[in-house]
């Protein structure tokens, strides 16, 4: 670092002595050419003095003219610099979560910028919709979670009666059987919950039987038709329906069980 200071201090030098010695070349020129066309002769020694003055003013001349020039560009970078400071400062914003922010149309007015400030409205409102989806996606999973535990915890518990007949104590069985399945699955589940966050979920449907599907969410929520003493019947006609069963199922099972839970 210091070696780079110094080299750039020796080339400010360098320059400073080159142009230097060009205004005193020139001046001398200048002067020489002014005495010769008047026929004016001075002694030597003023001269001298008056070259040096001229060569002195004209390099102030110069120099006030290069800081004129330095400050009046500098005023403009200062100024371009203050139209992108707020979508500098959105942007910081957007990076550390605050998908809410929206810059003010009037930041650019016109040109790139009116562009820019459009472009991170737009950014900003595509991440709030994902993290929208995000926090959906999340409340999506705990309630199925808690569902599919609910039942098997409900199954579960229901097994320690010791009157339960064979028959019933292999139904219960295997109600949590299929649950265990279901959680098991979740994974699944789960990436394709995000991928309706990208808004690119595959759907491949298949032909089933709708009523049996719904019997079976029922029969999930057994445990707590019993814990509330609500009899279920369901009177249901063979349907067959062409549709994905995993995701209608995260569907139709949320109704028996807020139900049961009323």
């Amino acid at each position: 670092m210091k070696t780079r200071w110094v080299i750039q201090v020796t080339a400010v030098g360098v320059v400073v002595m080159l142009l230097l010695c060009g205004i005193w070349a020139g001046v001398f020129f200048l002067t020489a050419s002014l005495y010769a066309a008047t026929g004016l002769t001075l002694p030597p020694f003023l001269v001298q003095v008056l070259n040096s003055l001229f060569g002195l003013l004209v390099f102030v001349l110069l120099f006030t003219v290069y800081i004129a020039w330095s400050s009046a560009r500098s005023e403009v970078r200062r100024q371009r610099m203050q139209v992108f400071e707020p979508i500098i400062e959105a942007m910081k914003r957007i990076a550390k979560g605050d998908f809410q922010i929206r810059l003010d149309p009037e930041v650019g007015a016109n040109g790139f910028t009116s562009e820019l400030t459009k472009s991170v409205n737009q950014m900003a409102e595509e991440l709030n919709q994902m993290e929208h989806m995000r926090q959906e996606f999340i409340s999506n999973v705990s309630h199925e979670i808690q569902s599919l535990l609910t039942s098997i915890q409900g199954f579960a518990q229901a097994l320690h009666d010791k009157h339960l007949s064979v028959l019933e104590r292999e139904h219960y069985l295997g109600v949590i059987e299929t649950d265990s399945m279901r959680l098991s699955r979740m994974t699944e589940n789960m990436l394709k919950l995000a991928s309706l966050e990208s808004k690119h979920l595959t759907v491949e449907p298949k032909s089933y039987r709708l009523d049996k599907q719904i019997r079976t969410l029922i029969l999930a929520c057994e445990p707590q038709w019993t814990r509330k003493a609500i009899t279920m019947e369901a009177d249901l006609e063979e349907i067959l329906l062409f549709a994905n069963e995993n995701l209608l199922s995260q569907v139709l099972k949320t109704f028996p069980s807020n139900y049961a839970q009323c």
